[in-house]
């Protein structure tokens, strides 16, 4: 290994952390935004508002593990139909 002081060696590891991280960030960017595409095509295909929230749930139930939720499908489901009498 050659020689570096100490700064620049500091500065090369936050350096290689952040590039990490920002590229961490993209990848989970790309994979909502295809799970998210996702979830417009099934809702799409659905015909009324039982088969809406069958199709969510299903959904949710395909992809919670990856996208790590923090709220339960109808705790999801509630609030964004909250929104409708907001409006």
């Amino acid at each position: 290994m050659g020689e570096y002081t100490f700064h620049d060696a500091k500065h090369a590891v936050l350096t290689h952390i952040q590039d990490v991280f920002e590229e961490m960030e993209q990848e989970m960017a790309m994979s909502h935004q295809e799970k998210y595409a996702l979830l417009e095509d099934v809702l799409e295909s659905a015909t009324d508002a039982d088969e809406l929230k069958i199709a969510f749930l299903q959904w949710y139930n395909d992809h919670a593990d990856d996208v790590d939720f923090e709220q339960a499908p109808h705790e999801i489901w509630t609030h964004a139909l909250a929104r409708l009498e907001e409006e």
